[in-house]
């Protein structure tokens, strides 16, 4: 659909929604949830839903099978149990499971109809629940069953606690003069909203006229919330500067201390996931705090500033897209990038960052098999489900795009001869394309090329639709900085990836182009024996001392049980060549374009 198109059916829709206000169309009545949690330590939690019923003789409910953000469908209606109906009266109504993630509710005529249901949750991963005795984790889409092809309607929710939990956490509007009870205008915003409640500790602070809650349950014992709390704001500080405004009324950075990982954008919060030591080494502190600014950059990039593909989202289907480089990719690289500018990361740290991320990219041999925007559109069938073989075959949007803004941000940058960014470009498609209809690549890509003064899109269509290997050269002499030579080395290397179970030394990944690949290794061999030496899982390291490039052996493997030969010819140990620094040769002028891209 051409965006001429989508404007005149989204202004169609503006003047019915004023005619039908005009014409005193009533609100509809609210579906009106009840959590409660009568064993949490069994995981469960017992819903109580009122839907209205508009007077209709049947009415269909389902579950989402996906939750925005994370592009995958995770068939959450696998959870739910006991599906039951009640007339106004108490009288038993007929509930028929019609799909996987449908349930048809006959109504009796009655004005509303009452329904309740079970739902299981124990996933500690941000995009699913958990529950336990002492706190509940909830996201909306697992948990909330609502109207099928229904208009814009609230979502109210009210959650009564178990003995000994205090507190619910989340961006929801909170109802006045109601314990935990919450209501969100419409369905999108009820899923668009975890929860969290039990007895957390939370900090605040306001920036921009707003309440920012900084919110940590699970084992928060060991963090430093002070700390976090403070360096949180700053995040906030250099990302609002850069936008220019705080487009909600309020946020809320949901950290679960639990020993897992991972991150979830929210349109006025975000769910965390972190171990109990993150605060007390650096290196775990700044990655939390990247994945911090990671998440509440996607408040203006992806739940404003989104593809036309990902809004109004389709909750039982894929949602196609090949911009998710744009809204991962560019994330990931102003998440870093504004930890850096807050002064939370040294420039030294951001250039580590930054190198590890063009090596993956390189070093995968999937490079040369899928390009940027397949691997966007794939992300349903590859991104969440990879395998021993997705090197091979794939890459990541989130790295293959952070490395293309790396390449766009110096792009504008030397065009403009500094007077411009990816900052800027970014601003102006926000401010272009940040309403309901979104953008689709062409557009995104013309606003590039209008900051940057020159026609962009025949090196997007290169780095976005085709395999070639990406030009660093304008980047780096951009900003006077150099691939670091790699030092050379003899050292043995089959470019296999072992594990060690329970002593067995196992092959786990065998990359294409190697040694290991050559010589006939399979994932799950097991490796025996080197020269009828025997090598043990702990020992493989030193072994592989004892040789040097060119040199070949014989590997006794054991596969499905069967012993066999295979015929290996060590490789070079490749060294780390894709580790930027400061050239040492660089100009005034480039180091200075280094310190004003970094913000020293």
């Amino acid at each position: 659909m051409n965006r001429t198109l989508r404007c005149l059916l989204t202004a169609c829709f503006t003047m019915m929604m004023i005619a039908a206000t005009t014409a005193g169309a009533q609100t509809p009545a609210p579906i009106a949830y009840t959590i409660r949690f009568p064993a949490p330590a069994t995981h469960y939690m017992e819903i109580e839903a009122v839907y209205p019923t508009g007077g209709r003789a049947e009415i269909d409910l389902f579950m989402a099978v996906w939750t925005p953000g994370s592009y995958l469908v995770r068939e959450y209606a696998r959870h739910v149990e006991q599906v039951v109906a009640r007339g106004a009266a108490g009288q038993a109504l007929a509930v028929r499971k019609t799909t996987k993630n449908r349930w048809r509710v006959a109504t009796g005529g009655a004005a509303s109809v009452t329904v309740r249901y079970r739902v299981y949750g124990r996933e500690m991963t941000v995009r699913n629940n958990w529950i336990e005795a002492g706190f509940a984790m909830l996201n909306g889409a697992p948990t909330f069953l609502t109207l099928v092809d229904d208009g814009p309607r609230a979502h109210r929710v009210r959650l009564e606690l178990p003995e000994g939990w205090t507190t619910t956490a989340t961006a929801l509007t909170r109802v006045e003069g109601e314990a935990h009870s919450y209501v969100a205008e419409d369905f999108d915003t009820l899923v668009d909203s975890p929860i969290v409640a039990g007895n957390p500790v939370i900090t605040e602070f306001a920036f921009g006229g707003r309440p920012h809650y900084v919110v940590h349950e699970g084992d928060p014992s060991l963090w430093d919330t002070a700390r976090a709390n403070d360096d949180v704001r700053k995040i906030v500080e250099v990302t609002r500067e850069m936008f220019g405004e705080v487009p909600y009324p309020h946020y809320y950075f949901l950290n679960m201390v639990t020993e897992a990982g991972g991150g979830l954008e929210h349109k006025n919060s975000t769910l965390l996931m972190a171990n109990r030591f993150t605060t007390r080494a650096r290196r775990s502190y700044l990655g939390w705090l990247t994945l911090v600014s990671h998440e509440y950059f996607h408040v203006w990039n992806v739940k404003r500033l989104r593809p036309v593909a990902l809004g109004p989202f389709d909750y039982e289907h894929e949602n196609y897209t090949e911009s998710l480089w744009v809204a991962e990719g560019v994330t990931s690289y102003f998440g870093d990038l504004l930890v850096r500018r807050a002064g939370l990361s040294t420039r030294g740290e951001y250039l580590e960052g930054l190198s590890t991320e063009i090596a993956n990219l390189q070093n995968a041999p999937g490079r040369a098999v899928q390009t940027t925007a397949a691997s966007s559109f794939d992300t349903w069938i590859k991104q969440y489900r990879p395998d021993e073989n997705s090197p091979n075959t794939a890459i990541s949007y989130y790295t293959s795009g952070q490395v293309i803004s790396f390449l766009l941000d110096a792009k504008i940058r030397a065009a403009t001869n500094g007077q411009r960014s990816l900052d800027d470009g970014m601003r102006l498609a926000y401010q272009r394309y940040s309403g309901p209809t979104g953008y689709t690549p062409d557009e995104f890509h013309a606003v590039m090329s209008e900051v940057a003064g020159v026609d962009l899109a025949p090196w997007f269509a290169r780095v976005l639709t085709t395999t070639e290997e990406f030009d660093y050269t304008e980047a780096l002499h951009w900003y006077g900085l150099r691939f670091r030579p790699a030092e050379p080395t003899t050292r043995a290397w089959t470019g296999l990836v072992t594990r060690n179970d329970a002593g067995r030394l196992l092959v786990s990944q065998v990359r294409r182009d190697t040694p290991g690949y050559a010589a006939g290794l399979n994932v799950d061999d097991e490796i025996l024996a080197i020269d009828d030496l025997r090598v043990r899982a702990d020992q493989l390291t030193n072994r592989l001392e004892q040789y040097k490039a060119g040199d070949q052996v014989t590997l006794l493997v054991a596969r499905r049980e069967r012993l066999m030969r295979l015929v290996l010819t060590f490789g070079a140990e490749p060294g780390r060549a894709w580790r930027l620094e400061p050239d040492p040769g660089a100009t005034e002028e480039q180091r200075k374009r280094l310190a004003a891209w970094l913000g020293d």
